[in-house]
């Protein structure tokens, strides 16, 4: 993303983007696009108006939780490649998503599940993402919507 492996910098960046938005404050891009993706997930405000809520809290999903910044963070990580087309297609993947399921949103939210995969081989293998089985799993998703 936009920082190294420290959790709670990159919660405080969340934390300052989100208050200074609030605040009406500039905002710098980055900062412009976390706030962008806070303010389309209200579920996740208490936590960002929280530093106790949001600090050091492990979110565990055999518990049943969601990772707010981590679910945050992969819309994020979507948007980027999307912006720079990188891997390449993937702006037309999203766009194509986007038209089916009615809104960007649905569209990543559907996504996250191949980015997360992707991510996830990736630290098994401790090497980078694969992007041709990224996308090869974000193909077979809009082929999967195409069939209806």
């Amino acid at each position: 993303m936009f920082f190294g492996q420290d959790r709670n910098q990159i919660r405080r960046f969340y934390l300052e983007a989100w208050r200074k938005a609030e605040a009406n404050e500039a905002l710098d891009p980055m900062e412009q696009l976390v706030a962008e993706v806070v303010a389309e997930h209200p579920e996740y405000h208490h936590v960002l108006r929280s530093e106790d809520r949001a600090l050091g809290r492990d979110y565990l999903p055999e518990e049943g939780e969601t990772n707010p910044f981590l679910h945050m963070g992969l819309h994020i990580a979507i948007r980027e490649q999307v912006m720079t087309d990188r891997p390449g297609g993937i702006a037309r993947i999203h766009q194509r998503l986007a038209a089916a399921l009615g809104s960007r949103m649905d569209a990543e939210h559907r996504m996250m599940d191949c980015l997360a995969e992707a991510l996830w081989h990736a630290q098994r293998q401790g090497g980078m993402p694969d992007e041709q089985a990224y996308l090869a799993c974000l193909e077979g998703l809009e082929r999967s919507l195409a069939r209806g």
